[in-house]
């Protein structure tokens, strides 16, 4: 990668004042974040290309590309539901209206199915009244789906509408839809352009720091890996088992296991194990301790159930459901042990998704909407908002869509959950 892998698409030169009435405003050339606090990850770059990668920071410009009287612009939610979104929404909502006094916004409903005539969905039009009080809800007064539309019938709907600038919120499968619709549009020859706002409860969209609802999930986590823990001490040799959301990353996992320090095991994709060994650590744990706590992520030890189930609407390989299969498997294990025992088995994962926004993810979503507005006004296009090294940045579609972020099994936080656990290294 070099510094013109991180360069933004824009439409064309920015030559209208921009309405916000505010003393500081981003410089183009000198405002950069550099992609990675850590120079090991930088001493490649540096010795290959001569420079350091740096994103643009996210924020408001002096001059921008659209004149905000003239345009009507669309917001579209997709995939699973997640903390946040409808804070994410109205902040959008908000900046158009109150920062660069755009009047025409509409909503799309269910996802992409919305710019898909033929599903009859109409769209809503959104004002600071409609979205004023959404935030204090979960999920998305816009509703979502999953899958693939048309794209030249998403791209006529933009068209016919008017609209100037569409803000996609979704994770990756909606990010390789804000990608074709801009390709669609660049072919085309159309002064449309596209953002994005990366929504992911598991955390696992490449080059950003954290993504909206992430710490929501863990806080949530934290009720149920409390609740498997009181369940495992109350009862003879006891078992807490607590299945959370991580289909290729454990993220939420390994931070629930240090966010309430009574997890003995901690099982995420990134990291292999076999079934003899991880029931023979647990038989040892509750012969020593007399009870025990394990946190599964949902994508962790697929390869032990071997099941094709297929793929779901958005392209990915349906997951067979590990944390009955460790119900089962520890269960029929003691008790060919002859240990008698008592498991408790607790998947919040819907309960955890469908919650409001905490404090902190409340603020995180507020400033990703405001600049995913600065970024459309100014013409950006094919990018989504990201953070990394605690600033907002722009960063480019095509750069990660085909990457994931996924915890290092040789990094730093993994070291932490043996460290906490005391689970073994490999099992």
């Amino acid at each position: 990668m070099n510094e013109s892998d991180l360069n933004i698409e824009k439409l064309g030169e920015c030559k209208v004042h921009t309405p916000m009435h505010q003393s500081v405003f981003i410089d183009d050339e000198e405002d950069r974040i550099i992609f990675s606090a850590n120079l090991r990850d930088l001493r490649p770059y540096i010795e290959v290309c001569g420079e350091i990668p740096c994103f643009e920071m996210a924020g408001p410009r002096e001059k921008i590309y659209f004149d905000p009287s003239k345009i009507s612009c669309g917001i579209v939610t997709c995939g699973g539901l997640c903390p946040g979104i409808n804070d994410v929404i109205r902040s959008i909502v908000m900046s158009l209206y109150h920062h660069y006094g755009v009047r025409s916004i509409w909503g799309f409903r269910y996802g992409y199915e919305g710019l898909s005539p033929h599903h009859g969905h109409a769209p809503i039009a959104l004002t600071p009244q409609v979205v004023k009080d959404i935030h204090h809800s979960g999920g998305t007064i816009l509703g979502s789906s999953r899958g693939p539309q048309d794209v030249c019938c998403m791209v006529d709907t933009l068209e016919q509408m008017h609209i100037s600038t569409l803000y996609a919120i979704g994770g990756d499968g909606t990010m390789r839809g804000v990608k074709a619709i801009h390709e669609e549009i660049h072919r085309r020859g159309l002064k449309i352009n596209v953002i994005g706002i990366p929504k992911t409860i598991d955390n696992d969209i490449a080059y950003i720091d954290m993504s909206f609802g992430y710490i929501t999930a863990v806080e949530a986590s934290k009720t149920s890996t409390y609740t498997a823990y009181v369940e495992a001490i109350g009862a003879r040799n006891g078992i807490g088992l607590v299945k959370l959301m991580g289909r290729e990353s454990g993220f939420i996992a390994a931070s629930a296991a240090l966010a309430n320090n009574v997890v003995n095991f901690c099982l995420v994709p990134e990291v292999e194990f076999t079934l003899e060994g991880f029931l023979q650590a647990l038989q040892q744990r509750i012969i020593r301790r007399g009870y025990a706590v394990v946190v599964v992520g949902e994508g962790a030890g697929q390869n032990l159930m071997r099941a094709d189930l297929g793929t779901d609407a958005s392209g990915n390989q349906r997951l067979g459901n590990i944390g009955h299969f460790l119900r089962e498997k520890i269960c029929e294990f003691l008790s060919a042990e002859k240990i008698d025992h008592t498991l408790k088995y607790i998947d919040p994962s819907y309960t955890i998704r469908s919650m409001p926004a905490n404090a902190w993810d409340s603020a995180f979503c507020l400033l990703l909407g405001y600049n995913a507005v600065h970024a459309g006004m100014t013409g950006r296009t094919n990018m989504f908002i990201g953070h990394s090294n605690n600033q907002f940045t722009h960063v480019p579609i095509p750069l990660v869509a085909d990457k994931r972020k996924k915890i290092d099994p040789r990094g730093r936080m993994w070291e932490d959950v043996l460290s906490c656990t005391g689970q073994p290294e490999k099992m």
